[in-house]
């Protein structure tokens, strides 16, 4: 009995695979005429003296269903040239029991293509062991789709496989992601053991589950989500308003702990500026932050500090120019008196930080605290929108002082005092106009 598999693609190697009830032996010969050849060699199927021989084919029901026939002297199985170590591999497995083929798979990429095979010549066995492979052992991305593709019409046979690709339920999704934020807003001090890297994982990870999708809106809106999102927001605020508090009570000499741990606290605010738009709620965090900006700008700006805590700064500069951001450009609601306030307050901050922070990296090239031109370009046109929106007589007071500065060239609000100006001159004559009107009624009517 001759067995033969075939590539379609001719002048390749000849590769010849011999069994016996011994361990089997491989040969490559090179012979450009012939097309590739896997020969399984027998003087007869009759003639097999060893019982296992025949326990090995037929595991396969394509193979099964051939011998059946005892006029068969050859059997041949035409395959494309990409599968054929495919196939090479799948009748080494022949010879292996269950237990040791499960041992015997390499790689997610090897088993699926031995796996099409074993599919296509109804090795149930193999499939079964493959199967139970890939229950297993994780899956790059690209894999999975494979995966699906391969799996999806085997049945119960598959189902461990499927059960790992099913969509989640509602609810769990839902409890993943609050357990998640509470992880994530956690008081650092309090999961030392854990790690800040395990910190920092929660919370890309609730960024990633909030990229919006058609279950994402489900989750969002869920109270129950919103109320532990702002109790987390809550912590994370009572944690740096209390690391500010221990700054503010340092020696001159500042202790690096107590810097790292208010910038950590700095980092988780950012981070909450990054998911609390996906779901409504930023203006919670303005108005917590706008109830301790006084105490902050009071703090960094102490004597003691003015040459030291940069990244403090510069992380203080990102922070509030989300916040800048989302109330100059109608996000967030405040009243006059509150956009008024919250300029007054941070504009002069800006104003001083930012000269000195392109000063320093200009001095020296390895200083890592310099504000990047796109946070730079968001702050400048979130201030100019935000003065803009602002009464006119706010408007003039603001850009009087920002003209007094020596640091007028950040923000550069050029811009918003040109509107100032052509509003002011289109309102004065608006007004002479109006004033004409009123002594001279016939002239509205012509």
């Amino acid at each position: 009995m001759v067995l033969c598999i075939r590539s379609l693609f001719p002048s390749v190697p000849i590769c010849s695979f011999r069994t016996s009830p011994r361990p089997a032996s491989f040969a490559v010969y090179n012979d450009y005429k012939i097309s590739e050849i896997l020969g399984i060699k027998h003087e007869s199927w009759k003639s097999w003296t060893d019982e296992s021989d025949r326990v090995h084919i037929w595991k396969s029901k394509f193979f099964a269903r051939q011998l059946s026939d005892l006029h068969t002297n050859c059997i041949e199985i035409y395959c494309p040239h990409s599968s054929y170590d495919n196939h090479v591999l799948l009748l080494r497995l022949f010879y292996l029991s269950q237990d040791l083929v499960l041992d015997s798979w390499e790689s997610v990429r090897t088993t699926l293509g031995i796996l099409h095979v074993a599919i296509a010549l109804g090795c149930e066995e193999i499939i079964q062991s493959g199967i139970k492979y890939l229950e297993f052992v994780p899956w790059e991305e690209k894999e999975e789709e494979e995966i699906i593709k391969l799996v999806s019409s085997l049945g119960a046979i598959a189902m461990p496989v499927l059960a790992r690709l099913q969509p989640v339920d509602l609810n769990a999704v839902k409890k993943v992601f609050i357990s998640a934020v509470q992880f994530a807003t956690s008081n650092t001090d309090s999961c030392l053991s854990l790690g800040d890297e395990l910190k920092t994982s929660a919370q890309e990870q609730v960024e990633f589950m909030l990229i919006e999708d058609e279950d994402t809106p489900l989750v969002t809106a869920d109270e129950e989500v919103k109320s532990e999102v702002k109790d987390g927001l809550s912590r994370i605020f009572t944690t740096f308003h209390d690391k500010l508090n221990k700054l503010s009570t340092e020696s001159d000499c500042l202790s690096e702990a107590t810097e790292k741990e208010l910038l950590h606290s700095l980092m988780d605010l950012n981070w909450m500026c990054n998911i609390l738009p996906k779901m409504d709620l930023m203006k919670e965090f303005v108005l917590l932050w706008e109830n301790i900006s006084n105490s902050i700008i009071t703090t960094v700006q102490d004597q003691k500090f003015c040459s030291g805590i940069w990244g403090v700064k510069l992380k203080l500069l990102e922070v509030v120019g989300k916040v800048l951001d989302t109330v100059g450009y109608g996000i967030v609601i405040l009243p006059t008196a509150s956009r008024v306030q919250l300029l007054k307050i941070w504009l002069p901050f800006i104003r001083s930080v930012k000269p000195v922070l392109d000063s320093k990296a200009l001095e020296d090239e390895t200083f890592e605290h310099k504000l990047d031109e796109e946070t730079c370009q968001n702050i400048e046109h979130s201030i100019i929108s935000l003065v803009l929106a602002l009464p006119s007589n706010d408007q003039a007071d603001i850009l009087t002082e920002w003209m007094k500065t020596e640091q007028a060239r950040f923000p550069d609000l050029s811009e918003a005092f040109e509107v100032w100006c052509f509003r002011t001159k289109a309102a004065k004559r608006r007004l002479v106009v109006g004033l004409s009107n009123v002594e001279n009624p016939t002239l509205g009517l012509e």
